[in-house]
């Protein structure tokens, strides 16, 4: 079995106790959080800062104490972990990487969690919110 890993964040913005979170529309069709592949001896959060930067352009400082994990098989023989963290924006300007990224936007929890097609990633933003409310 071949094992894989992705490291990547729940973006958000709050402007006057407004939250607005970050989701990506794939150049594949899906509408997702921002990941991607750990690349040689990267850190978990090393893997996440390059992977925010070159998927969006943005800059985040990362929320201590939320890491969500996900695993699942992409395909037969394969088995992934996705680890995200939790990160407010810190700087940058949202620009698309053409190759992997057709659309991104900040939107509001609901249209947020609406828009996410794969249930893990709903689910990794409702908890990401729930671990906000609790700070």
């Amino acid at each position: 079995m071949k094992r894989e890993k992705s490291t990547g964040a729940v973006i958000f913005t709050e402007e006057n106790t407004v939250r607005n979170y970050l989701v990506l529309h794939s150049t594949l069709g899906h509408t997702t959080l921002c990941k991607g592949h750990a690349e040689g001896s990267e850190t978990e959060h090393e893997t996440a800062v390059r992977e925010i930067r070159e998927e969006t352009g943005l800059t985040v400082d990362f929320i201590d104490g939320f890491r969500e994990v996900i695993t699942y098989s992409p395909k037969p023989g394969v088995v992934k972990d996705v680890v995200f963290f939790l990160a407010r924006l810190s700087g940058g300007e949202l620009t698309c990487q053409p190759e992997e990224v057709a659309d991104a936007r900040f939107l509001p929890f609901e249209e947020a969690l609406e828009a996410l097609t794969h249930p893990s990633d709903r689910d990794t933003l409702q908890k990401a919110r729930a671990f906000l409310e609790g700070c």
